[in-house]
């Protein structure tokens, strides 16, 4: 009998302090949903606190308008975060409350260093590929065209860097950088040659080919006019075509 006794007064005694669970929750949530904690502001700002170059406040309130729900404790940060970096341009977001009733919101911008692939799509100067408008992209200066398999965005932003260094001995500068499919380099230089390296070629043998080149650039440049492929997957020698000109070359690829 004692034993039902102590059972019960611990079953009442639980069902009291789930009781007094179950009102300071619904209290907290109807206090956390009065009218006072609407959110009345929602500041945006670049992370590193420069001027935006092509994100504008037009653009991002038609972009998120309608889609943050909740208030200054009810707003899902997560969710915020994610409709910002829909936004064209926005490369990541970061959000966070102030009290007491607005949200800071941090952007950073994409910097497009070049085109990607033949869809419109940007390569950012971090390796990103990312959708929005070309002509703004161009408005500076024309843009170099990148393509690769999917996954091959690091790599080929890598061995443009390394081309700029490699053919600026010779004044030339990369303005297009191709990986096939094959994982064969090509580069678009910027007096309108083709330069084919090969396929599967390492660092070493890449930096090699683009050196031997430029050693004699001088002597071809200045013998043939109008360049439009060179090929420099021989062993000791290359293959060039200009307009109205093919040279052949009988030595061995590899």
């Amino acid at each position: 009998m004692w034993h039902d006794v102590k059972a019960l007064n611990a079953t009442a005694s639980g069902m009291v302090a789930l009781s007094v669970l179950a009102c300071a929750a619904a209290g907290v949530w109807w206090l956390a949903n009065r009218p006072v904690f609407d959110l009345r502001a929602i500041r945006v700002e670049t992370i590193d606190k420069s001027e935006f170059k092509h994100v504008n406040h037009l653009t991002l309130r038609n972009s998120t308008q309608g889609r943050i729900v909740g208030n200054f404790f009810t707003a899902n940060l997560e969710q915020v975060r994610q409709v910002f970096e829909s936004v064209p341009w926005v490369r990541r977001a970061s959000v966070r409350r102030e009290w007491p009733d607005q949200l800071i919101v941090s952007l950073e911008e994409h910097e497009a260093l070049g085109t990607w692939g033949e869809d419109g799509r940007l390569l950012s100067v971090k390796g990103d590929v990312f959708t929005a408008n070309l002509a703004e992209a161009e408005e500076d200066h024309a843009l170099p065209e990148f393509s690769g398999p999917d996954g091959s965005e690091q790599e080929v932003l890598a061995r443009y860097g390394e081309f700029k260094k490699w053919f600026g001995a010779a004044n030339l500068a990369p303005q297009g950088v191709a990986l096939s499919g094959r994982y064969a380099w090509t580069v678009k230089l910027d007096n309108g040659a083709s330069v084919a390296l090969g396929r599967e070629a390492t660092h070493d043998t890449l930096r090699q080919r683009v050196e031997r080149l430029v050693r004699i650039w001088p002597q071809i440049a200045s013998r043939v006019p109008n360049i439009e492929t060179i090929d420099m997957r021989y062993q000791n020698g290359l293959a060039l075509s200009a307009a109205g000109l093919k040279i052949p070359s009988d030595t061995k690829k590899h």
